[in-house]
């Protein structure tokens, strides 16, 4: 009969490594375990030392913490009424970019911030935005050109985008009016 704690960390292990997307052979090669071990520890069969443990969250890139943590006792959830975002003065931004806080988490290894943009009457073209992170965009109005780097996108509302913010990217010109998107920023915590 499997042990419960084997049971609930090999739960962790499975969903950390599906949340990150690799296969079970690419993290087994990562930590330097075998893929059969991985198995059996993902179905509780086997209770991984500590040594195997700390691979593992290496090859994750997560602190080994994580693999004791409670996932279902979670409780980060937040609710925004229509309308009622914080609006945020964000330093350095461009005049006339409004920005409306959607939401936030408190817990976690990832910082997201997801931000209602519409671009006010007297807002000019800015492509000198950059930070860390990825940056995913929703364009509800308007129709703009965007530059991200050496590239320009034509986007009207429905389109969208995604990128690493750590290259130069903004609005390079504006065609229609209004202009408005949900703007989303993904960061690791440090």
């Amino acid at each position: 009969m499997r042990s419960l704690s084997a049971a609930r960390i090999g739960a962790q292990v499975r969903a950390l490594r599906m949340a990150a997307d690799v296969s079970g052979g690419a993290l087994a090669k990562a930590s330097g375990i075998s893929a059969s071990m991985l198995s059996r520890i993902e179905r509780g069969l086997v209770s991984p030392s500590v040594e195997t443990l700390e691979r593992l969250a290496q090859g994750l890139h997560v602190p080994t913490s994580r693999f004791f943590s409670d996932q279902a006792r979670r409780t980060d959830f937040c609710h925004v009424r229509a309308g009622h975002g914080v609006l945020v003065d964000r330093i350095g931004a461009v005049a006339d970019y409004r920005y409306e806080l959607l939401g936030h988490l408190l817990s976690g290894n990832l910082f997201v911030e997801p931000y209602l943009v519409t671009l006010l009457p007297g807002a000019d073209p800015y492509v000198t935005f950059q930070h860390p992170g990825l940056k995913f965009l929703y364009f509800l109005s308007g129709e703009v050109s965007y530059r991200y780097g050496g590239r320009t996108a034509e986007v009207r509302a429905g389109d969208s985008l995604l990128f690493d913010a750590t290259a130069l990217h903004g609005i390079e010109a504006i065609q229609t009016q209004p202009v408005s998107y949900l703007s989303v920023v993904f960061t690791l915590r440090e």
